[in-house]
């Protein structure tokens, strides 16, 4: 369906549920025998029986969420409120939770029942998911329920989602999802018999564009088996975790000349590299970069100031698996954590990607260097002696490695 009949189809299913009336957003067969709606919930008996008629998900992702008192969630396509409700009693009356949701109907429905429950700590507003109306790190939590699989460009959501999570955020939805490519014949199937799977993601790609929009530490469980490849499954991510008024981000074209800047500091210090002098942007040893730290000014926006790693996958395919890397921090920003921030980051960013081996060399005078890559698990695996001159004198290189204990080669 197009962006406008989703809207007027659940506004419709929004106002039958204000009327009294049971809805399903699939065939009814497959939305009693298949876990959707209220099925998933233990705490019914706590909210209205309008928030519970207007269930339509495919979990519960606030089973899965780890809401803690006081935090602040985001629920992302938010419905009649049923999950919304329910996360404004895990996080109590210090906590706040908001709702967003594109139909004014199913808006003012939540509304209406957020009243009958009496709950004053939290608010409905009325926007999309792929443009929240919040600002930037302003939740911990951010839920859905089977909801992102509906939206024209899922990258945006993910992308949303980030944005409006602080540093160390969590990512904890229900969402359908496909597992492989289903074939045209196949999922045109699967949506007349389930009409909630249209638009899911196969798993793969689910993992790609939240890597792609920050996230790490992404896992993604199967629960429901709807047959033709289609599956409920709840999907947790992390946003990174760094210090106050700094964040981990993916690298932008509009970094540059930051990200050059710093490279070069590092290089003027004679204890980063060979190299003397920071190549052009295009030839930049970026290649998969995933992080980069950022310092928010009082009055400008953020922007890229901090630090950032670097990684090169290995060319040959008897090296799948391996890449090298180095990270460098803005003398200014040094001894503040964010060199270890970033690294345990990307650490996790490439275990997401299967990568199972990191590489880096390290000047054995680097002391800072090699304290920080053994603190996260790395070791010196052997000293290349006068491997290169440096400003005059041939110097060794500490060749250095982590192994996952997570993915395998």
């Amino acid at each position: 369906m197009a962006y406008d009949e989703i809207i007027d189809h659940y506004s419709a299913l929004a106002r039958a549920a204000d009327a009294g009336r049971t809805i399903a957003d699939c065939g009814q067969d497959a939305f009693e025998q298949g876990g959707f709606g209220a099925a998933g919930y233990e705490e019914l008996g706590l909210l209205p029986e309008g928030a519970v008629r207007a269930s339509l998900g495919c979990g519960n992702p606030v089973a899965v969420a780890e809401l803690r008192a006081g935090q602040t969630v985001l629920g992302l396509g938010a419905g009649g409120g049923i999950d919304v409700l329910l996360s404004a009693r895990r996080v109590g009356p210090q906590g706040r939770v908001y709702g967003v949701d594109a139909s004014a109907d199913m808006v003012a429905l939540a509304r209406r029942n957020a009243e009958q429950a009496g709950a004053r700590n939290v608010e409905f507003l009325h926007g999309s998911i792929e443009r929240v109306p919040l600002p930037d790190r302003s939740v911990d939590v951010a839920i859905s329920n089977c909801v992102i699989n509906l939206s024209g460009d899922k990258a945006a959501v993910l992308a949303e989602a980030f944005r409006v999570l602080r540093p160390g955020g969590r990512f904890g939805v229900s969402d359908m999802v496909v597992d492989g490519e289903l074939d045209p014949e196949r999922r045109r199937a699967a949506e007349q018999r389930i009409g909630c799977v249209a638009g899911a993601l196969p798993v793969t790609e689910y993992r790609r564009l939240l890597a792609a929009a920050g996230f790490t530490d992404v896992r993604i469980v199967l629960t429901a088996d709807h047959g033709d490849g289609v599956h409920s499954a709840i999907v947790q991510a992390l946003k990174p975790a760094i210090g106050l008024g700094l964040e981990i981000r993916p690298m932008r074209e509009s970094d540059a000349a930051e990200v050059l800047a710093i490279y070069q500091a590092g290089l003027d210090t004679g204890q980063a590299s060979f190299e003397t002098t920071a190549p052009s942007w295009e030839g930049s040893p970026r290649a998969g970069c995933r992080t980069c730290g950022t310092r928010r000014p009082t009055a400008t926006p953020a922007r890229c100031s901090a630090g950032w790693p670097s990684q090169r996958s290995r060319p040959a395919r008897v090296y799948a698996g391996v890449v090298e890397h180095s990270i460098y921090v803005h003398p200014g920003c040094q001894a503040h954590g964010i060199g270890r921030a970033l690294l345990a980051a990307f650490i996790a960013a490439a275990e997401d990607a299967g990568v199972c081996t990191i590489q880096s060399g390290v000047f054995p005078e680097n002391a800072a260097s090699l304290s920080l890559h053994q603190a996260l698990g790395f070791r010196v695996v052997g000293t290349r002696e006068r491997i290169g001159c440096h400003h005059g004198l041939w110097r060794d290189a500490l060749m250095i490695e982590r192994r996952s204990t997570l993915t395998g080669a």
